[in-house]
């Protein structure tokens, strides 16, 4: 799977509550959307907790075996950091991504040049907003499955 030939440019991230859409964005972040195709092609995230949802902020997945997947260089741009804006999570050093990553539930200026996106909710951001909230909540939502959209 590759974006070269623009089949997976979607990916498909089911909830208990109903399917996520989210659109790639090579365009912004070649490495981070390829690793996301590579997540997504091993079915890592199934199953993984959103182990911080910040109400009125953000959601953020945190897979249980995320140390085989670090040290991603950024890929920051200025593009607006708006509401369903997805980014890549981070360590202090920028080029520290791997796994771990967040879904916008409402504008972030300040999070522009800090986080790298790599793609857009293009539907079912409800589900997203229906999360437990907590750091971490006490009963967390899961990924069902995040598959490519074919």
């Amino acid at each position: 799977m590759n974006l070269a030939d623009g089949t997976d440019g979607e990916l498909v991230m089911t909830l208990k509550t109903g399917p996520v859409t989210i659109k790639l964005r090579p365009d912004l972040a070649p490495g981070h959307a390829a690793r996301m195709l590579q997540l997504a092609a091993d079915r890592f995230y199934d199953g993984a907790p959103f182990g911080r949802v910040v109400v009125d902020f953000m959601a953020q997945v945190i897979p249980a075996a995320r140390s085989a997947y670090a040290n991603l260089p950024a890929e920051f741009t200025d593009v607006r950091h708006v509401r369903g804006a997805c980014l890549m999570a981070r360590g202090l050093d920028p080029d520290s991504a791997g796994c771990q990553f967040f879904i916008l539930t409402n504008d972030a200026a300040f999070t522009v040049c800090q986080y790298t996106v790599w793609g857009y909710v293009t539907g079912g951001l409800e589900h997203v907003d229906a999360l437990p909230a907590g750091e971490p909540p006490a009963e967390p939502g899961c990924i069902v499955s995040l598959r490519t959209a074919r």
